[in-house]
């Protein structure tokens, strides 16, 4: 049977934006961070997922929500420690992460419930598999979101233990398939964690291009096919699809 194996974060949560950008845009309507440059939100950033890939703070029951709090929260820690809001007090530090969490999570839900109209036409006529770098809560988030029932299987990293862009992980989706490589259709929306590694173990590829972490130039004949999320929904995209069996 053939199957799709979908990444989640970026391609079903923000619509192939980088998470990055979802929390700029968070930060930049908040009258108390408008002002944080773009190089001192992407250290910040870049600490907070850091610390969340080294440390157990991300516990499985957490949901999205949780998960941002406690991303946020790093991340403020982190700009402060930068001395970038040395001008809010404790109060207004923990308005701004309920803030941002807030917006960001609405974006997720907003989404996540678009994504699932695609999910719920493509379970009719195929075997659909999650795999995720994340951080031993997706399940939950899943759920939170109603989206657990389309997936037949999750591969996790922070629960398998292998980390996009080893291909590996994208392996171990294959195995959970029960099919071939060549049967399976890698749908992301990085092409450095997903196309490319997928690629090198010989699943099919769609690429949903969107806005990555850092401008680069990509391959572009390397992704089977390269589209909007959206797409997938519509009738004609099915011949498309099947025009990628082998």
């Amino acid at each position: 049977m053939q199957t799709f194996l979908f990444d989640y974060g970026g391609t079903l949560d923000t619509s192939a934006i980088h998470w990055y950008y979802i929390f700029k845009q968070a930060y930049a309507k908040n009258p108390l961070t408008a002002h944080i440059t773009d190089a001192q939100l992407r250290q910040a950033y870049v600490t907070g997922e850091r610390t969340l890939a080294s440390k157990r703070i991300i516990v499985p029951t957490d949901t999205f929500h949780d998960l941002l709090q406690k991303k946020v929260t790093i991340q403020v820690s982190a700009l402060n420690e930068m001395q970038i809001l040395g001008h809010i007090d404790t109060s207004q530090c923990n308005s701004v992460i309920a803030n941002i969490s807030d917006y960001c999570n609405n974006i997720a839900y907003q989404t996540t419930q678009n994504s699932a109209q695609i999910l719920r036409y493509l379970k009719q006529h195929y075997q659909l598999i999650m795999v995720s770098n994340f951080y031993g809560n997706l399940t939950t988030v899943l759920n939170e979101y109603k989206l657990i029932s389309y997936f037949d299987d999750i591969i996790e990293s922070a629960v398998v233990g292998v980390r996009k862009p080893d291909p590996q992980i994208w392996a171990l989706g294959v195995k959970a398939a029960g099919t071939d490589n060549k049967s399976c259709i890698v749908v992301g929306d990085s092409y450095n964690k997903d196309i490319q590694p997928a690629d090198s173990i010989g699943c099919q590829t769609i690429w949903f291009k969107g806005k990555e972490w850092q401008a680069n130039n990509f391959d572009e004949t390397l992704p089977h096919m390269s589209s909007h999320l959206y797409q997938i929904s519509k009738n004609g995209i099915e011949a498309d699809i099947l025009s990628l069996s082998p």
